[in-house]
């Protein structure tokens, strides 16, 4: 499976912080060229479009041969991901629209987009923690870097391209980790996990993660965002770029601990995972105006991708089950009405009488529907039983 690490740069001068940021300037803006040239002539095959741009690429943005090469082809990666999502339907909600506004125009590269860096022209050093590196003002090496002992591990498993990035003023390499997947084992029942925004998660065993501090972290930097935007003075926007990205990186910090516990009891248990299939979920519920900075802050597809990932690193199988009526349908006798979910929190089943946590109910379902779609091959079954 592939997973990536990053590590942050840290040029040792002004030369080399403007060698990086002018390469990444000059690639992205023979990737534009490109992009053009590709659209212009609907040359969308690799080597088709090389040998249409690649001297012009060399002579006009003073790129190397290994650097062209690895321009034309994040060109050709960008317009086949555009032709996935045209084809899967991945547009937002008006999607003719999107489509035609896709088809009609080439492939845009900002200026300081991330740019493919290839053996050839990026070579590490994990053990003097350094890069050597291509840039227009020649190679640059012994460039340190710095990042996790986790990462650093990863790191000797690092295959094929790495991404240059700057964000923020700072350089960054994401690196491709080619990791050996984990045998899968044959389950014995799943661990249900309903997700939301009040609780996190919500395991079958009655585990519950609340959103509470989470919740409250997100209201007070909404808070400070609307406070600094008010203001509109030049210290008010230093303060705005300084903590734009807090949240989104305290929020995945709590989505890979949620994920890690989450993974970390299936496997103990020799279970496997059932998740809810919540994709398009945000065009499908409608939510009130006082909620709808809750509903669209909801990192679930976030959290649901972590979990997936670790779980094949440990060799845990994991179901997409329908969450239609996982709410309302009670887990004991399974009657399903809207008046059995009381309140957020309350279940009351109106048949048997049953009562508990609604989430807890909730995912006592997806765990059923989970063990339901495993038992008639409705997912991959592993090849072979470790367990």
């Amino acid at each position: 499976m592939k997973i990536v690490a990053q590590v942050k740069l840290l040029p040792a001068s002004a030369h080399d912080a403007d060698a990086l940021a002018a390469t990444l300037r000059a690639c992205n803006r023979a990737a534009n060229h490109t992009s053009e040239v590709a659209f212009a002539k609907d040359l969308k095959r690799r080597n088709v479009l090389q040998k249409e741009v690649y001297f012009a690429l060399k002579a006009d943005y003073d790129l190397g041969a290994q650097p062209a090469v690895r321009v034309v082809k994040k060109v050709c990666d960008a317009y086949a991901a555009l032709k996935a999502n045209i084809k899967a339907g991945n547009l937002g909600r008006d999607g003719s629209k999107s489509r035609l506004r896709a088809e009609s125009k080439p492939i845009v590269f900002r200026e300081e987009a991330a740019q493919p860096f290839d053996d050839r022209i990026l070579t590490w050093n994990l053990n003097a923690r350094t890069v050597s590196i291509w840039t227009l003002a020649g190679r640059i090496k012994h460039i340190p870097f710095v990042c996790s002992d986790h990462a650093l591990k990863l790191l000797a498993s690092r295959r094929g391209e790495s991404d240059l990035m700057v964000r923020d003023g700072m350089f960054f390499l994401i690196a491709t980790i080619d990791l050996p997947e984990a045998e899968a084992f044959e389950p014995d029942g799943f661990l249900g996990v309903d997700l939301g925004i009040v609780n996190i998660a919500t395991t079958s065993d009655g585990e519950i993660m609340a959103g509470r501090r989470l919740n409250r972290y997100r209201e007070q930097h909404r808070d400070l965002r609307t406070k600094l935007q008010k203001k509109r003075t030049k210290s008010a926007k230093r303060v705005l770029k300084r903590v734009r990205r807090r949240e989104a990186r305290h929020a995945a910090n709590q989505n890979h601990i949620i994920a890690k516990q989450l993974v970390a009891a299936a496997e103990r248990t020799s279970r496997g995972i059932a998740l809810e299939d919540l994709s398009g979920i945000r065009q499908r519920v409608t939510a009130k105006k006082d909620q709808r900075a809750r509903l669209h802050s909801w990192a679930f597809a976030q959290l649901g991708a972590f979990v997936e990932y670790k779980a094949r690193r440990a060799g845990v199988p994991v179901v997409f089950v329908d969450p239609r009526n996982t709410s309302r349908q009670c887990s004991e006798c399974w009657h399903t009405h809207r008046t059995n979910r009381v309140t957020q929190a309350r279940f009351v089943c109106r048949s048997c009488g049953t009562v508990m946590h609604a989430d807890h109910n909730g995912s006592r379902n997806i765990a059923h529907r989970g063990e339901a779609a495993w038992k008639r091959g409705a997912v991959n079954r592993p090849r072979t039983s470790t367990r």
